[in-house]
């Protein structure tokens, strides 16, 4: 061997096993965030939760991977979840139902909420609306509740299923106005909000953000808000409380958790990320674009809202008993 070849290979192959070694540590040290997601693909939930990994990855330098996993109002995802070693890499993106609404819904459920999920981050909510068709005629609460009063058979509203937030706010505006009211449980927003449209219902509680577009399109008409205060994808709308209708409070809200025993410092670390994503333009357009409202909660105060929705359903299922079928 030359003289040139044996210096050569005397420097470059302990330099070539030096880069090896440090790509290597990169590696093991960056896997990908898996965001396991209760809803199917294209829906709001699944939007939301690839608009928000995109940032997530600039956030956290590290890929960030989104799977679907829906079915049992969010329990399969929430059991894969709460399976899953608790390093931070695996996240749960749901709403309230799997989390403040199933522990009184069900009688047995897979999973445990409060023992076996961290809250990460408040991501957005929305509150419930109260629609009804164009064809209908009805342009507010008023005329609805009087044709509740003058048709024997009521009024009927449907709902996105049972135990879904559109049931919890038909059932507190059931109890508010002691109106003649049948429930139309139906598989999915999607069908519920077609028979409101066609008129084969009077009308349907959804999110805000679900029926933004119905509501420009002019195929449905907002009569009502289930919040302390005005939908700012909805200016003119009143709320509940404005037209002396107390108690019709029904927010459906998005958020991230972890499988509990993650450690406290990689909670804070995403929280933190979370966060800072919410506040990129790409993020804040399409809050905007879907009439959402951003949440800003720490941990704890997450927590603190979730052990307060969770008792508010629970306490309403009871009072309505109203179960799912097991």
């Amino acid at each position: 061997m030359s003289g040139f070849r044996k210096k050569y290979t005397k420097y470059m192959v302990p330099f070539a096993a030096a880069l090896c070694l440090s790509v290597g540590q990169q590696v093991a040290a960056a896997p990908p965030v898996n965001v396991v997601v209760a809803f199917p693909a294209g829906g709001p939930g699944d939007t939301l939760a690839r608009v928000t990994g995109k940032e997530l990855e600039s956030q956290l330098k590290t890929p960030v991977v989104v799977e679907n996993k829906p079915g049992g109002n969010g329990a399969i995802a929430a059991s894969t979840v709460t399976r899953a070693r608790p390093d931070g890499n695996t996240l749960f993106l749901s709403s309230t139902g799997a989390i403040a609404v199933n522990p009184a819904l069900y009688k047995k459920l897979i999973y445990d909420p409060a023992k076996d999920l961290q809250p990460v981050a408040l991501l957005v909510s929305t509150p419930e609306v109260l629609v009804v068709s164009r064809k209908s005629g009805i342009t507010s609460v008023k005329a609805l509740l009087e044709k509740a009063k003058t048709d024997p058979n009521g009024i009927s509203l449907s709902t996105s299923g049972v135990g879904s937030m559109p049931h919890m706010a038909i059932a507190q505006f059931r109890i508010a106005t002691q109106a003649n009211t049948l429930i139309v449980p139906f598989g999915g927003a999607a069908p519920a909000i077609t028979a409101t449209i066609g008129g084969q219902v009077d009308g349907f509680f959804g999110d805000v953000s679900g029926l933004v577009q119905h509501i420009k399109d002019g195929s449905l008409v907002p009569i009502g808000v289930a919040s302390d205060k005005r939908s700012a994808a909805l200016p003119d709308v009143p709320t509940f409380d404005e037209l002396g209708i107390k108690n019709v409070h029904a927010t459906n809200w998005y958020g991230v958790f972890a499988p509990t025993g993650t450690p406290e410092e990689k909670i804070r670390e995403l929280n933190t990320a979370y966060r800072a994503v919410m506040k990129t333009p790409a993020v804040q357009k399409y809050v905007q674009t879907s009439g959402l409202d951003t949440g800003d909660l720490d941990p704890a105060q997450f927590g603190t809202l979730i052990k307060e929705d969770t008792q508010k359903w629970g306490a309403l299922i009871k009072q309505e008993n109203i179960r799912m079928n097991e």
